[in-house]
């Protein structure tokens, strides 16, 4: 038992240590210090303290449980959460000694490592000797892993003493039995939709234009997570190239509303329907060959198809139709009653309005027998085919149906931006939709619009961490998948799902020492 201990403190402790290094490395340190210090009015090297202290205390909470997420006995968590904090210690001491020691010499270590500059060495060593610093950083390690230790034994308990989640448990019982005869009644219903148009109606006269604008870009997103979410999340088919109905419902806006380059200047009302029908059918042309494939190799062609759209968008010998690499400037904005939309809050009211229409017609897919349809191929596409399913017909109406919704985000993009370009439509932008989809909860709507919130709205509020989204990102990822694989907000279905997996694997696990006891002689 004790080395069963050891060995898992020595791995939390390995993994807190990795993260800190490469924090420092990316200097990502530096910045996150710099903002908790803004942030709680104190410095930096106050703001770096804190930043340690919060990623010991999460190990420590972690050395705590054990699995299931079950109490260890006070000893048993002690121990592993000492060595995890000694373990972490020793790396990032270990680390920080060479560092300074080598600054100390005068060498500059950004020839070799960019992002560390003496500044950085200067905030991370608390300008203290490369011995002091080490031994700084050691028991600050050992410290925050046994106060993380700590603070999760002292949750656990008074958790269990006031019976937190059953008073929690019986109010939201008690509220939904409430909100289910609400429900019944059409005036409550009209009610609450009422108040929701006067939120979404108020909302932008209250924020200026950079909030306006940084709400627009999440609703753009929202409407490209809807889409996708019905090709992965309901249908269950992995699109990576998911972006070229972006770019042609873009594209299409440009070139019939733009002077260049063929000078058309079609109204925007006219041209819009066009984008959303082209990108619907370009969306099916598409699947008609490559549908009858699945799983990784229908990602691969599709990721394909993506990059060879976004090539063609920059060759020079199509220039003459696409105006190449240079993009296309002065697309048409729209107008109603002759007042032109040509502010970022007039869109974001466009941006909602598509929001809206593209939710209602989300749910009532899902709920029809179409709806019922994909998720049957998502589920074993085999069987589905056994029970009379056109699999072909329902994939390609998926695909119709998620490209129009992208071909609408991509009409109201270009027309926001006023200009289009080759670079806007990178393979990034498929991989933001998908981690969109994943991290909110995929066949969930709301989970659709938190994770677009989460991953689109806060890097816009936190700009200084631009350097360090895709790092963000990947961590992200991670964590979702280890802690909460079904999404931020499941669906319904989902979150049964992961259930009775976990339910699945307890008796498994808890059967298997027994069996060994049983067979032992």
């Amino acid at each position: 038992m004790i080395r069963a201990d050891l060995r898992q403190g020595v791995r939390s402790g390995l993994v807190l240590g990795v993260v800190v290094v490469s924090l420092l490395f990316l200097g990502a340190t530096t910045t996150l210090s710099t903002l908790i210090g803004e942030g709680l009015g104190v410095s930096p090297p106050a703001g770096l303290v804190i930043l340690l202290l919060l990623l010991t205390l999460w190990i420590g909470a972690q050395s705590a449980r054990g699995a299931h997420h079950a109490e260890l006995p006070i000893l048993q968590a002690a121990i592993r959460g000492a060595v995890a904090g000694l373990s972490a210690g020793l790396i990032i001491g270990l680390t920080t000694y060479v560092l300074i020691a080598i600054h100390d010499t005068g060498a500059d270590l950004r020839t070799y490592l960019f992002q560390v500059s003496p500044a950085a060495l200067d905030l991370w060593s608390m300008e203290r000797t490369p011995v002091t610093a080490a031994l700084f950083h050691l028991g600050i390690s050992t410290a925050g892993c046994l106060l993380g230790v700590a603070v999760y034994r002292l949750f656990r308990a008074a958790r269990a003493r006031w019976t937190l989640t059953g008073r929690l448990a019986s109010a939201r019982a008690s509220l939904a039995q409430r909100t289910g005869g609400f429900k019944r009644n059409q005036w409550t219903n009209f009610a609450l939709y009422v108040l929701v148009a006067a939120i979404l109606f108020i909302t932008p006269q209250r924020l200026n234009n950079y909030q306006n604008f940084t709400l627009g870009t999440v609703g753009i997103y929202v409407l490209m997570g809807l889409g996708l979410n019905i090709v992965v999340g309901l249908a269950g088919l992995l699109d990576l190239g998911y972006v070229v109905f972006f770019a042609v419902g873009a594209y299409t806006a440009a070139l019939l509303t733009a002077p260049t380059p063929h000078n058309l200047m079609w109204n925007f009302w006219l041209v819009a329907p066009i984008g959303i029908i082209l990108a619907a059918v370009i969306g099916v042309l598409l699947g008609i060959p490559v549908l009858r494939l699945r799983g990784d190799y229908l990602a691969i062609v599709t990721l394909g198809f993506g990059e060879i759209i976004r090539v063609l968008l920059k060759a020079e010998s199509l220039a003459g139709f696409s105006n190449g690499p240079r993009g296309i400037p002065s697309i048409g904005q729209p107008s109603v009653f002759g007042q032109p939309f040509n502010s970022d809050r007039d869109f974001l009211y466009m941006i909602i309005v598509g929001v809206v229409i593209v939710i209602f017609l989300t749910f009532r897919l899902q709920e029809s027998r179409v709806g019922r349809a994909w998720i049957a191929i998502r589920e074993d596409e085999t069987v589905a085919r056994a029970m009379g399913i056109n699999t072909l017909s329902a994939k390609l109406l998926a695909f119709g149906v998620g490209a129009a919704f992208a071909g609408l985000g991509g009409v109201l993009y270009a027309s926001r931006s006023q200009f289009v370009g080759p670079d806007d439509f990178v393979l990034m932008v498929s991989i933001n939709v998908l981690a969109v989809v994943i991290v909110g909860g995929m066949a969930s709507v709301p989970g659709v619009i938190a994770g677009a919130f989460v991953l689109k709205g806060l890097p816009e509020i936190l700009r200084e961490l631009e350097a360090y989204r895709i790092l963000a990102f990947g961590a992200l990822l991670v964590v979702m998948m280890i802690l909460r694989p079904e999404g931020i907000i499941p669906s319904r279905r989902r979150r049964l799902e992961m259930h009775e997996t976990e339910a699945s694997e307890e008796p498994s696990l808890a059967a298997a020492p027994a069996a060994e006891a049983g067979g032992a002689p």
